[in-house]
């Protein structure tokens, strides 16, 4: 395997991950947005 190609895998690879932790992010971020109209909507 070439250098160019293996350079290619890695940053896929990690392209990858980071898309993974952004959704991971997000949906927290969205539960704690969330979150404070849930709790004052059951009082």
């Amino acid at each position: 395997m070439s250098r160019n190609e293996e350079r290619r895998q890695f940053e896929r690879r990690r392209r990858g991950r980071n898309l993974a932790l952004l959704a991971v992010l997000a949906v927290i971020v969205v539960l704690l947005y969330f979150l404070p109209f849930v709790r004052m909507g059951g009082q």
